[in-house]
Parts: C-alpha cells; structure tokens; sequence
C-alpha cells in the first residue's frame, strides 16, 4: 500500500463480522516487522507495550511526543495499514484531543483507539467526535475503535454490565466510533449478545482462555486483539534469562532466539 487514503480503505475493509482481522500488537519497528512477516494484514500497536518499552507505565504514563515517534516508527517499518492505541487520547480536553489524533495522522496511521477507562462516557464520547473532527480536517478516513472498560475494570454490578457496555458503545458509534472494543469478555454468550446489541464491527481482546480465532468468527466478531500479549511474552523470556545467567552461570534460557543475521536481516528491509 502506498498511499495514507489507500491504507485507511484497506483497514476499513478488514473489518468484516464473521472474518476478523487480527492484530497480534507491536511496539516498535522490530516487533512490527516481526508480525508483518508471519502474516498480518494490519500492525497495531498496544499502549501497554509502548509505554513499557519508553521506560514508562501504562495509564496516561507515556510521553504523548514519544508514543507518536514510536507509531511513526511502525508505520514507516510496514507497508501496512497502522492503528495505534492512545488510551485517553493522551489529553485532559476533547479539543486537545482532536490535537492528537492530527498529530498521529501526521504519522501515517490510519486507525485510533480512545478508551473510556473511568471516565464517564459523555466524556469518551466527545473524545470520539473530537478525533473524528481532526480526520474529517485532514482528509483521512481515520478508522476509530471507542474502547469500553466497563468488563475490564468490572464497574457496577455484574448482572448490569453488557447493559452498561452496550448503553456506553451505542453513544461512541452516535458520535462518530467506526468500531467497538470491548476488552475484558471471553465468554461466547457475552460476545454474541455484544455483537447482536451494537451497531459497528467489534473488537475483542483475546489470550489465553479465549475462543480461538475460529471460534470468534463464528460469534460475529470483526477483529481481534492480543494487546500487550507478545511484549508480556517478550519480557518475560528477557527475566528468564537474566535470572538464570546471574543465579546459576548458565544460559539455556537463551536457547530459540532468533539470531543476529535474522535479525539485522529484518531490520535492513
């Protein structure tokens, strides 16, 4: 893909129920050429995994300049659609917002996720209008995934939450959300009735203990998410093997590593 507007319509177009597109999440240049090779149609990025890799905790711990260099970073190391994960939009206003989702478009990505986290949702959704304003501006069909944590973060009482997150996600699509992610829900019955209730493609965040890729499909769901699956993987591989080496001078840990030419070879592309 070459051009920016190419890049948004192929993102849109992975959208489809029944056929997701799946996003095994990256953080920098390496970890998204990495996923390109083993077949993705699309890189994302997970703010977790960023944050983590800039010395930084996740939560609106990140330098806003770092996370969009990093994204940039992505985009320039694929030649695939790039959607980027901004948590809150990185923003205390809705105007500030829209600031920096033109910021990320200036990147070259081509989809945004902006979460609710413990906001209230009149306030995500203004995130959301406020992100669809700054594309409208630049001329980029920005595709924006409005993330409810009402699951993730168990708010309110358990019998009341696929109400809730349907109520919440119903206003992210009225202002302007092309997608819906719902993080935090594994169990098939809740996918489906999430499917069913909510007017836009929906994501969900998939690991171990999860449907498989198949069994989503089958759920209706348009896309799938690890999140920051593969940096957890990746660091933890990086402590088994610095344990060792310190606790017992031995380095089997290190066994299965990609090597240094496949490596340089990567990053030489």
């Amino acid at each position: 893909m070459t051009t920016q507007q190419e890049r948004a319509r192929l993102l849109r177009e992975l959208h489809r129920p029944g056929d997701p597109v799946v996003l095994a999440n990256a953080w920098d240049a390496a970890s998204a050429r990495l996923v390109a090779a083993a077949g993705a149609k699309a890189v994302a990025t997970a703010s977790a995994s960023v944050s983590w890799s800039l010395g930084s905790p996740d939560g609106g711990g990140a330098d806003p300049a770092r996370v969009l260099a990093r994204t940039a970073d992505v985009v320039r190391s694929v030649g695939l659609p790039v959607t980027a994960d901004l948590e809150t939009g990185y923003a205390d206003t809705p105007a500030a917002v829209g600031e920096t989702v033109a910021a990320l478009l200036a990147t070259g990505a081509v989809g945004v996720n902006l979460e609710d986290a413990a906001d209230a949702p009149e306030t995500a959704a203004e995130r959301i209008a406020a992100a669809r304003e700054a594309a409208a501006a630049a001329g980029v069909r920005l595709f924006v995934n409005g993330r409810t944590d009402v699951f993730l973060r168990g708010l309110g009482e358990p019998g009341g939450r696929l109400d809730e997150a349907v109520r919440r996600l119903r206003m992210y699509v009225e202002a302007g959300a092309d997608g819906v992610f719902v993080p935090g829900v594994a169990d098939p019955e809740t996918i489906a009735a999430l499917v069913a209730a909510v007017p836009a493609p929906l994501n969900v965040l998939a690991g171990p203990g999860s449907p498989s890729v198949a069994e989503l499909a089958k759920l209706g769901v348009a896309r799938i998410s690890l999140g920051p699956g593969l940096a957890e993987v990746a660091y933890a591989a990086v402590r088994r093997a610095a344990e060792e080496v310190y606790a017992s001078g031995t380095y089997t840990s290190l066994v299965g590593g990609l090597t240094y030419q496949q490596l340089n070879e990567l990053c030489a592309d």
